[in-house]
């Protein structure tokens, strides 16, 4: 008799591609969020996989005990305890390169749209104010002559920096380590960085190390002409000092498609004429997350049937595969 079918538990509201496939290729079980009180002593005991699409804590992984690989859906991974996971000899996978592409093209979008005001222009026109008033304002801000600053220069923010560079911009960046493989100018510090340039673009995962690292200083270092724009996470942005900034003019604009209380918008940053807003759609085209869920889907097919993960994250590069 053959092998049952391995065991994947779908957490949160994930991707009806990755339901579709885990339903069709392993035995299912669905909760809604990561609560160990949502699954019986039985199915914790099958668990062997999980599509993630929600906070995985460390005590909901020590809650299944014959628990393998964690597929996190996105990029970023910060809502999943991935060093406990692989202080268990859990694999945490994530969904990077099949969207760094998708991700720059909008933030080049995000970025144009913000100085150039092209959805506010959009309105003037659809509201009859062209034909009613004339032309629209002129823009007082600009990409020409501008220089931008990368905070985060990974998969995504070099293919950012890549497309940016083709608008004739310079680039600087900063990371933890300089890159042995660009020419951009490195700055160790964010808040040098931010002094060096007049356009901030934020694409750093979230977690501890990043919380708030855009605070009054680092906007302040930016100045009166300097532009924000964030499309990593939201908690890496001081959303109340970003406000403040904004309202008193000591940066010009900010383009932001996450926010630190996602899907809640604080409406003192709705109420702004110089902030541009997106609901979190930087990757959000059928094609591109059809390729993340597949991603995810197959982290678990490879890592169940005994074959080394496709995309592990960094905590857990050194984990060896051993056959079921």
């Amino acid at each position: 008799m053959s092998n049952p079918r391995p065991t994947v538990l779908l957490a949160g509201k994930v991707h009806p591609r990755v339901r579709e496939r885990v339903e069709a290729e392993f035995e299912a079980i669905s909760i809604e969020n990561g609560d160990s009180s949502l699954l019986d002593t039985d199915a914790r005991a099958r668990i062997r996989g999980v599509a993630a699409a929600t906070a995985i804590s460390a005590e909901f992984i020590d809650s299944l005990p014959n628990l393998e690989v964690i597929a996190n859906f996105g990029v970023g991974y910060d809502a999943v305890d991935a060093a406990h996971a692989a202080s268990r000899g859990v694999m945490v996978t994530n969904t990077p390169d099949v969207l760094s592409d998708e991700v720059a093209d909008t933030t080049v979008g995000l970025l144009l749209n913000t100085v150039r005001e092209l959805p506010k222009a959009e309105a003037y026109l659809r509201d009859g104010n062209w034909e009613s008033q004339g032309a629209y304002p002129l823009t007082s801000l600009s990409l020409r002559g501008r220089t931008v600053g990368i905070f985060g220069l990974g998969r995504i923010g070099l293919a950012i920096a890549r497309r940016l560079e083709a608008f004739g911009l310079g680039i600087h960046y900063h990371t933890r380590n300089k890159r042995t493989d660009v020419d951009y100018p490195w700055h160790a510090r964010l808040i040098d960085l931010a002094g060096a340039v007049d356009t901030l673009v934020v694409v750093v995962p979230g977690g501890a190390a990043t919380e708030k690292a855009v605070n009054v200083e680092v906007l302040n270092a930016l100045g009166p002409q300097g532009v924000l724009i964030s499309v990593g996470r939201g908690s890496t942005i001081d959303e109340p000092a970003l406000i403040a900034a904004l309202q008193e003019k000591r940066i010009a604009a900010a383009g932001l498609d996450v926010f630190a209380h996602e899907p809640h918008v604080p409406q003192e940053l709705m109420d702004l004429p110089n902030a541009c807003l997106l609901p979190h759609v930087a990757s959000a085209s059928v094609s591109t997350r059809n390729a993340m869920a597949d991603l995810v889907v197959d982290n678990l097919a490879a890592w169940l049937s005994g074959r080394p993960a496709l995309t592990p994250v960094p905590e857990c590069t050194g984990l060896d595969r051993a056959s079921s």
